[in-house]
């Protein structure tokens, strides 16, 4: 079989046995060919099974003489070790040639997040005279209470919503659901959006389950969210660079910071491996460091 062959299979196992979306089908597929260029560009007429681990690593010294940085270069190898995984669980390979091949280590970027005061200076920021004022609240509080990525707010329907019980039901990635506590102030302004405004709001028949709309009564786009908390944020005159995953950063942040268990925060997060989830302790450190060397009376300057 061609490359082309086996990519097109690869891609209907991501699609139908992973249940990843599109666009992460569609970064893999990409990385596989950026490898299959790397074959044709050199001359190396070979088919997949016979890719050993040489070829791996002149691929990869390639990727370095060519400047890519080394975060491109371990989700490379990641992506090539997911399609060889595929190929020997199909039995169309003998051997996975890139099982031993070390990825570059990186060092996870802790992310940027907002401290609990400046939430609180976000929200009371928000003019709920409007209805979109009152949607942008309930979103924000849900983003912020539940911890929610971009795609899983949008995505977010009414039938998913256990409000009574104190829940909700997210549709994460690759299909996979998991539930999550909504506390009282998400509760509160989720209750209000829906029966004082999306409830008398005209929704498009696509859209009729989804609980965030915009005013044409279809589904928030992702590029919308970011704008409305940018936008919301600035108003606030908060100085950082704030997205809608600043707030899920924030809400994983405060809860370490609190004392929460990081097995909960995961679950809650929707993390897959617990290491993950374990970014919010180096950022849990970072803050303890700091709060001691502010407030020790030896950390004062003086001698």
């Amino acid at each position: 079989m061609s490359w082309k062959a086996y990519l097109k299979s690869y891609k209907s196992y991501l699609q139908l046995e992973k249940g990843l979306s599109e666009n992460s089908i569609q970064a893999y597929i990409r990385d596989i060919k950026k490898f299959v260029y790397f074959l044709e560009h050199n001359g190396l007429q070979i088919q997949p099974e016979a890719i050993d681990p040489g070829h791996i690593e002149k691929f990869l010294h390639w990727t370095t003489d060519l400047g890519i940085a080394e975060a491109s270069q371990a989700r490379f190898i990641s992506g090539l070790k997911s399609f060889y995984n595929f190929l020997m669980l199909e039995n169309l390979s003998e051997s996975n040639p890139v099982e031993l091949i070390d990825a570059p280590v990186l060092q996870r970027k802790i992310p940027e997040v907002l401290s609990a005061d400046e939430v609180d200076e976000v929200i009371k920021s928000i003019d709920l005279s409007t209805p979109n004022g009152t949607r942008n609240r309930a979103i924000i509080e849900t983003l912020y209470g539940c911890g929610l990525r971009v795609s899983e707010l949008i995505n977010l329907k009414i039938s998913n919503l256990y409000l009574d019980d104190g829940f909700l039901l997210i549709e994460g990635k690759g299909q996979k659901e998991r539930l999550v506590p909504v506390g009282s102030q998400s509760e509160k302004y989720l209750r209000i959006y829906m029966h004082e405004f999306r409830d008398h709001q005209k929704v498009h028949p696509k859209a009729e389950d989804i609980l965030f709309l915009n005013r044409r009564g279809n589904k928030l786009t992702r590029v919308m969210v970011f704008y409305i908390i940018r936008e919301t944020t600035k108003y606030a005159g908060i100085q950082k660079r704030v997205s809608p995953h600043t707030l899920r950063h924030s809400f994983a942040t405060h809860l370490v910071e609190n004392g929460a268990d990081l097995r909960a925060v995961q679950e809650m997060l929707g993390h897959e491996s617990i290491t993950t989830t374990e970014i919010y302790t180096h950022l849990d450190r970072k803050y303890l460091r700091n709060n001691v060397l502010e407030n020790h009376p030896r950390e004062g300057g003086t001698n």
